[in-house]
């Protein structure tokens, strides 16, 4: 299990996390990854990507421990990239770009323009034929991935930031600054708002009806769907979160925050005990400016984790979107164009991820 960090330093860290009595989490890799801060970060279960302000996306080989090469199709900060099982790949940007990728050869399968401003938060159905994206439109938009085309375009009265499908794929959230407004996807219609205090920076399914809301300090709530209550408040940091993300164990619920306080934390979440403050398992200091945070289960591990909406696809699903791209073939650029001929390549580096972290010479003070 690894522990998965982008930082504004522009670094990756990689963190090794050992499920114990009691749990420990040491330090595995730090990379130089971007040319600017990163801004997003993705696995599943052999690649992790990374998405940054330099508008590229960086491929890393998890079972080889190597650095795999670069997407460049986006002229834009990459602002939300989505595994969908191991087979395809979204990315959203600045650009107003969605990219369906396919993750065996890493090629662009397509690209639509989504949004007339910047894509800020895509999710896919677990089904795999859906997606939605929210943008700087101020639309909320459902995207047919099977046919690789636009479904639905809902007008907001306000830009939305964050989307995302419950595990099960019957509702999905849209968050506006302080607010997160419950839809349920039969009707596509508002069941439920919920209103916090700060701006909501992160939020997680922790299962179909409890999120795990993070916003501009340093408290995390767990909210019922169904009532839209506060089910459990506590402090998890000394600075604002930055990113949550969960995943299930051995049936044990674990939650892992990153904070601008520059430390990631495992936290232990007994369901039976919503309302009880979640027991802390282990917690780094990493002595960077973080920024997003993914969990590598690794192989094994996938099927469990929360947000990776491969625990229930099937190798059918991952045709259908394959299908993209024998159905409409993108039509790429005259092979003159050699700005846009270098953009459908993937830069082949086959580098290795520096380890351990404490012997590298330019090295993230982590162990301090």
């Amino acid at each position: 299990m690894e522990l998965i960090a982008g930082c504004y330093e522009q670094v990756l860290l990689g963190f090794a996390a050992r499920p114990a009595q009691p749990w420990t989490v040491v330090p595995d890799f730090t990379h130089h990854a971007h040319s600017a801060s990163l801004s997003a970060v993705a696995v599943n279960s052999r690649y992790v990507v990374t998405g940054s302000r330099d508008e590229t996306i960086q491929i890393y080989d998890m079972k080889k421990k190597i650095e795999h090469g670069a997407l460049l199709q986006h002229n834009g900060t990459i602002t939300c990239l989505e595994f969908y099982g191991t087979a395809h790949l979204l990315s959203g940007a600045e650009d107003g770009l969605i990219c369906i990728w396919n993750t065996k050869r890493w090629e662009c399968l397509k690209s639509i323009k989504a949004h007339k401003g910047h894509v800020t938060s895509l999710s896919i159905h677990p089904s795999g034929k859906l997606a939605l994206s929210v943008g700087t439109d101020k639309t909320l938009r459902t995207w047919n991935l099977v046919e690789g085309r636009s479904a639905f375009i809902k007008n907001l009265k306000q830009n939305a930031h964050i989307i995302k499908w419950s595990p099960d794929g019957e509702k999905y959230v849209t968050v506006i600054a302080n607010k997160v407004d419950i839809y349920r996807l039969d009707t596509a219609s508002i069941t439920g708002t919920i209103t916090t205090e700060k701006r909501i920076s992160s939020l997680r399914f922790i299962t179909d009806s409890i999120l795990a809301i993070a916003g501009d300090d340093e408290i995390i709530r767990f909210y019922s769907c169904d009532s839209q209550k506060c089910l459990c408040e506590f402090k998890a940091h000394e600075n604002r979160i930055k990113d949550i993300y969960s995943f299930e164990r051995e049936g044990q619920h674990v939650i892992v925050t990153a904070s601008s306080d520059g430390y990631i934390k495992m936290w232990n979440l007994d369901l039976n005990k919503i309302k009880d403050v979640p027991s802390l398992l282990c917690e780094v200091n990493t002595k960077a400016r973080l920024t997003c945070l993914a969990v590598w289960l690794g192989q094994a591990s996938e099927t469990k984790e929360n947000s990776d909406k491969a625990a229930t696809s099937s190798q059918a699903n991952e045709d259908d979107v394959l299908s993209i791209v024998r159905k409409k073939k993108v039509c790429w650029t005259d092979k003159s164009d050699k700005t846009s001929k270098r953009k459908r390549k993937i830069t082949p580096e086959k580098q290795k991820l520096e380890a351990p972290l404490q012997k590298k010479k330019k090295k993230l003070n982590t162990s301090a």
